[in-house]
């Protein structure tokens, strides 16, 4: 099921170039499990970091390079990341920044705090995050609306089951929402 949501995922990319242009661009990609995802945008000209947690990371590095090698401009990145706010530890601000953040069915886990904690520290001002997800569960839809109620979020595209969400940082308008008008 996972593959699914990771393909489309990837099918979105591949078709619409226009609207999410990876050429060039900074990619950091969430629980990139087999490494589909980071394949792709590997090859769609992307600087790719894909991460997981490190018992998945050498079929993980194994998958990325055999199928990238000499077909991307860049070679992909692999690296540890455990979600939750000992994030800024591992991946400083000040050295890291992202233009795109990508995460297909990452939902399935267990630590959706963390999840969420993650995903907003790496969207800031400049970063796009590119979600894709199988609604499938109750927590799913708890999830879904936390992180339309985080971010500022639009439907990119509804394939089947799988929605894949586009958003942004709200922290321009956070004062805004304390002093209503009126």
């Amino acid at each position: 099921a996972t593959f699914g949501v990771a393909l489309a995922l990837c099918n979105y990319l591949e078709t619409n170039t226009d609207v999410v242009d990876l050429k060039g661009k900074q990619v950091l990609e969430l629980g990139s499990g087999t490494g589909l995802v980071s394949i792709v945008a590997s090859l769609l000209g992307a600087q790719v970091t894909a991460t997981d947690l490190p018992d998945v990371l050498s079929n993980l590095r194994y998958n990325l390079l055999r199928n990238t090698r000499g077909r991307s401009k860049y070679t992909p990145e692999v690296t540890a990341l455990t979600w939750g706010p000992e994030v800024e530890r591992t991946y400083p601000r000040s050295v890291y920044r992202y233009d795109y953040v990508l995460a297909a069915d990452v939902v399935y886990h267990l630590d959706l705090e963390e999840l969420l904690v993650t995903m907003k520290y790496f969207c800031c001002p400049g970063t796009t995050l590119i979600w894709a997800n199988k609604v499938r569960l109750k927590t799913n839809l708890v999830f879904t609306e936390d992180f339309k109620n985080t971010f500022n979020t639009t439907l990119l595209a509804e394939t089947g089951e799988v929605k894949i969400f586009k958003a942004t940082c709200r922290e321009t308008e956070e004062h805004l929402q304390h002093h209503p008008a009126g």
